[in-house]
C-alpha cells in the first residue's frame, strides 16, 4: 500500500459517501410562482436568455421557472423547451393554478405540462399545493391526469380512480408533521382577538357612509345587468376600504369625487355639441328630447353622487385620529413587548397609517414595509414631514430576519413567497379581509418549517360593525364544518384550508357585502339563509373522500436514514481546500476562501466566497447556503474521486479503520454498477461492522492539519489485524441488508491510528 497523507485519505473517503442529492447530470425543472426561493442551485429562467442561439433548456441541467411566465409561447419559447432532451423531474409549486373548467377550458399552465407530456419531455413529475380539490371534480381529476393520463381524466370512473389515488398523492396535515425524531415541526397556532370603538366622529363617517352605500344599491337595481353590477362592485370595493381604515376608503373617495365632476362636465359639453351639430330643426327637436331625458339625467345623477362624496369626505376629515391604529399600538406594547412584530393589512393607505404610528414610537429605523410595488406614500416621519418610501422586499425581508429593524408591515400582495418566521413568531391582524383564506396565508408566512416558537396571531375588529357581525357568524360556520367533518372521519384534524379553498371570492363577498342595512338583530337569520349551502354535504363529502383516498408519511418511521447533516460535509470540503494550498477563514460552520484555480472551469463559479455557511439554521442574510449540488462542492467531490489514497497514519484515530465498498456485480437497468461504502472497526475481539454515515463520522474525528507526508511505521499488528477485518467485511455482507444480486467487497483504505 502506498503512504499518502491523512488528509489525502479523509478527501477521499468522504467523496463516495453517498448523498441524497440527485446526480449532476440529472436535468430538473421546477415551475414555481417564487422562482427567486428555490434552495436548488440551478438556473432561474430569464427570457431574454432564451433565444434560438442561447439553447437555453439544453444547456442547462437544473432550471427553476417561473409559472407565471412560462406559459406563455412568446417568441418560440415552448418550441425550443419541447425540442430540448426530456427531464427527469418537472416540479410544479402551487399546482392548483393547473386548471380546467368544464365549460370554460384549461389554463395555459396546465396547456404547458400536457404539451411536455406528449412530447415525451418528462420522465417523472411532482405536484405541490395545499388545496388540489377545490369543490370542482373535473378540475382536480384534470391536474392528476398530468400524473397518469392513461388512470386519471375528467371523464373516466370516479370510483377507480378513488381507489388509484393511495398511489399518487401524498397528503399530510400540518398539525401531524413530525421529524425523524418524531418531534412536531409546527406548534398550534395561539389566537388572540382584540376589540375596539369608533370615536363619535369615525362612527358618524361609518353611518354616512352605510346609507350612502344602501342608496347606490337602489340604484345599481334600477340599471341593466352589466351596469348595475359595475356599481355594486364600486360599492363593494369601498365597502372594503372602509372596514381597513377611514384613510383608505377616504382616498378613494376623493378619487371619485374629481373624476365624477370631470365627467359631468364632459358631458355638458358634449350636449351642447351634439345640440349644435344638427342640420335640421325636426332632428334637432328629436335628439334634443332624448338627451333631455338620458343624458341630462344622468348628469343630474352625477352631482348628485358628487354633493352626497363631498359630505362623506368632510365628514372623513373630521376624523384626525383612527381608534384601529391606537389599539394596534397598545396591543404591541401589551403582548409583545421588544419582541419583533409582522402585521398585515389589505391596502397601502392603511399600511401607510400603520408605519408612521410605528415610526412615531418605536423610531424610523425600526420599521420596514412590504406591497406589490416596493412604493409606500404619504409616510408621516417623527419630524411631522410626509414622505415616500421606496424598498426592495427582499432587502426588507433580509434586515427583518437579520433583526435591523424590529416591526414588518405587509401587505398580501408583498407578503406572498416569503419566510419570516426566523426570528418573529407574532402576528398582527390589523385589518380583516372578507376572504378566510387569506388569514391563513398570512399565519403561514410565520407558521413555516423552522419556527421554534407557537405562532401567536392577533386579530382586531369593532364588534359594533356589520363586518365584524358577519365575520362571528362565519366563524360558528366555520367551527360547525370542522365538527362536522372530525366526527365523520376516523382521526379528526385540522381542514379549514381545504373547505376555504373550495369556496370561491364571490361567496364571502355577498355575505360581507349584502349584510349592510341590515338590523343587528335580522343578520343572524339573514346569515343562515345565505350560508345554507356554504360547507354542506358536497364539501364534507369531498374532502372525506380526498383525504380518505390519500396516503401519508411518518418521517419518525425512517429509522435508517443517516443522522448527517452540512455540518458533516465540512471537514471534507476543507480538506479539499487544503489539498488545493487554500486556506480558508473559519467561524463556526462557515467558510470564506479563495477558490482554487483548479475549479474555475464554470461561469456558476466565483473567485471566492465569503461567509458560506454549512449550517441550515442560518438565514439568508448570514451567508450563502453550501451543499450537495454547489457547484464548486461539485468540484471538490470530482477531484476527491480521483486521488489514490489507501493507507495512512492518523492522529485522532483511536482504533484501526478498514473502509471497503460493496460492489453488485450485476449492473441495473441503467447499465450503473452499483456501491455502497461501510467499515470494519476495533481491536481483536471488538470489531464491528460500519455503515457508510458512520465512516463519515469516524473520518471526520482525525486531525488532518498537523500531518505530513512521511514513512509509514512498522507495527506488527496490522498485519494480523486487515486479514481478520476482511474476513468480517466478508460475512457481514449479510448483515448489511443491501439490495445487491451478487456482492462483493472491494477493500479501498485502511486508517491506523497513531
Amino acid at each position: 500500500m502506498a503512504a499518502q497523507a491523512a488528509h489525502w485519505a479523509a478527501i477521499s473517503l468522504a467523496s463516495v459517501t453517498p448523498s441524497l442529492a440527485w446526480p449532476s447530470d440529472s436535468r430538473i425543472t421546477r415551475f414555481s410562482p417564487w422562482p427567486d426561493k428555490s434552495a436548488i442551485r440551478a438556473a432561474i429562467y430569464r427570457a431574454d436568455l432564451d433565444t434560438v442561439r442561447s439553447d437555453f433548456w439544453g444547456v442547462h441541467q437544473v432550471v427553476v421557472a417561473s409559472l407565471p411566465t412560462l406559459r406563455f409561447d412568446s417568441n418560440g419559447r415552448h418550441e425550443r423547451l419541447l425540442d430540448a432532451p426530456a427531464w427527469d423531474m418537472v416540479i410544479v409549486d402551487e399546482a392548483h393554478h393547473l386548471n380546467a373548467e368544464e365549460n370554460s377550458g384549461k389554463t395555459l399552465g396546465l396547456e404547458l405540462l400536457e404539451k411536455l407530456n406528449a412530447a415525451g419531455k418528462v420522465e417523472s413529475c411532482v405536484l405541490f399545493t395545499g388545496t388540489p380539490h377545490r369543490g370542482k371534480a373535473f378540475g382536480f381529476w384534470s391536474l392528476m391526469s398530468l400524473l397518469d393520463s392513461d388512470l386519471f381524466g375528467p371523464r373516466r370512473n370516479e370510483g377507480a380512480m378513488l381507489q388509484a389515488l393511495p398511489r399518487y398523492l401524498i397528503r399530510n396535515a400540518k398539525q401531524k408533521a413530525v421529524d425523524m425524531k418524531g418531534r412536531r415541526l409546527f406548534m398550534p397556532v395561539q389566537q388572540f382577538p382584540e376589540v375596539f370603538t369608533y370615536s363619535d366622529e369615525e362612527e358618524t363617517f361609518y353611518e354616512l357612509l352605510s346609507s350612502f352605500i344602501l342608496a347606490g344599491k337602489a340604484y345599481a337595481s334600477s340599471l341593466g345587468r352589466l351596469e348595475g353590477g359595475q356599481v355594486i362592485l364600486v360599492l363593494i370595493a369601498l365597502q372594503k376600504l372602509a372596514s381597513s381604515s377611514i384613510a383608505a376608503v377616504l382616498a378613494a373617495l376623493d378619487t371619485r369625487q374629481r373624476r365624477l365632476a370631470a365627467l359631468a362636465a364632459q358631458s355638458r359639453e358634449e350636449l351642447a355639441t351634439d345640440l349644435g351639430e344638427q342640420e335640421s330643426e325636426e332632428l334637432a327637436q328629436a335628439i334634443d328630447a332624448w338627451l333631455k331625458s338620458e343624458r341630462k339625467a344622468r348628469i343630474q345623477l352625477m352631482e348628485d353622487e358628487g354633493r352626497h362624496l363631498g359630505e362623506l369626505i368632510a365628514a372623513g376629515r373630521a376624523v384626525k385620529s383612527e381608534t384601529r391604529i391606537s389599539r394596534v399600538l397598545e396591543v404591541i406594547q401589551l403582548r409583545f413587548s421588544e419582541e419583533p412584530v409582522l402585521l398585515f393589512t389589505e391596502y397601502k393607505r392603511t399600511q401607510a397609517l400603520i408605519v408612521s404610528a410605528l415610526m412615531r414610537v418605536f423610531g424610523s429605523d425600526s420599521v420596514g414595509f412590504m406591497n406589490g410595488d416596493n412604493r409606500l406614500d404619504a409616510v408621516m416621519l417623527p419630524d411631522g414631514t410626509s414622505r415616500t418610501l421606496s424598498a426592495r422586499r427582499e432587502d426588507v425581508c433580509d434586515a427583518f430576519n437579520a433583526g435591523r429593524i424590529r416591526f414588518l408591515v405587509s401587505t398580501e400582495a408583498g407578503g406572498e413567497g416569503i419566510d419570516l418566521q426566523e426570528r418573529c413568531s407574532a402576528l398582527v391582524h390589523v385589518d380583516l379581509p372578507w376572504n378566510p383564506m387569506r388569514l391563513h396565508q398570512r399565519v403561514g408566512r410565520l407558521n413555516r418549517y423552522g419556527q421554534q416558537r407557537p405562532v401567536r396571531v392577533v386579530s382586531l375588529r369593532n364588534p359594533d360593525t356589520v363586518e365584524a357581525l358577519i365575520w362571528g357568524k362565519l366563524e360558528e360556520k366555520l367551527n360547525s364544518i370542522m365538527r362536522a367533518l372530525g366526527s365523520a372521519m376516523d382521526e379528526p384534524e385540522d381542514l379549514m384550508q381545504l373547505v376555504l379553498g373550495m369556496s370561491g371570492s364571490n361567496t364571502f363577498d355577498d355575505l360581507f357585502a349584502g349584510a349592510v342595512g341590515l338590523r343587528k338583530d335580522r343578520i343572524a337569520d339573514w346569515f343562515d339563509q345565505k350560508a345554507g349551502t356554504f360547507g354542506g354535504e358536497s364539501a364534507i363529502k369531498t374532502v372525506q373522500e380526498l383525504v380518505g383516498h390519500a396516503s401519508s408519511f411518518d418521517l419518525s418511521d425512517l429509522k435508517e436514514v443517516p443522522p448527517l447533516d452540512l455540518r458533516d460535509l465540512l471537514p471534507f470540503f476543507e480538506n479539499a481546500l487544503f489539498h488545493n494550498r487554500r486556506r480558508p477563514k473559519v467561524e463556526g460552520l462557515s467558510l470564506s476562501f479563495r477558490t482554487p484555480d483548479e475549479w474555475l472551469t464554470s461561469p456558476a463559479i466565483k473567485r471566492s466566497y465569503e461567509n458560506i455557511q454549512f449550517d441550515r439554521t442560518k438565514g439568508a442574510h448570514e451567508g450563502d447556503l453550501m451543499g450537495v449540488g454547489h457547484p464548486v462542492i461539485g468540484k471538490a467531490l470530482d477531484q476527491a474521486t480521483k486521488l489514490q489514497g489507501s493507507f495512512c497514519i492518523a492522529s485522532g484515530l483511536e482504533e484501526p479503520l478498514l473502509v471497503f465498498a460493496v460492489m453488485d456485480r450485476v449492473s441495473d437497468s441503467t447499465r450503473q454498477a452499483r456501491r455502497v461504502l461501510a467499515g470494519i472497526a476495533g481491536w481483536d475481539g471488538s470489531m464491528r461492522v460500519l455503515r457508510d454515515w458512520q465512516v463519515l463520522k469516524a473520518v471526520n474525528e482525525i486531525d488532518t492539519r498537523s500531518e505530513t507526508l512521511a514513512p509509514a511505521p512498522e507495527d506488527s499488528r496490522r498485519g494480523p489485524w486487515l486479514a481478520s477485518a476482511s474476513q468480517l467485511a466478508d460475512r457481514a455482507l449479510h448483515d448489511l441488508a443491501l439490495p445487491f444480486e451478487r456482492p462483493e467487497c472491494r477493500e479501498i483504505a485502511l486508517l491506523w491510528p497513531r
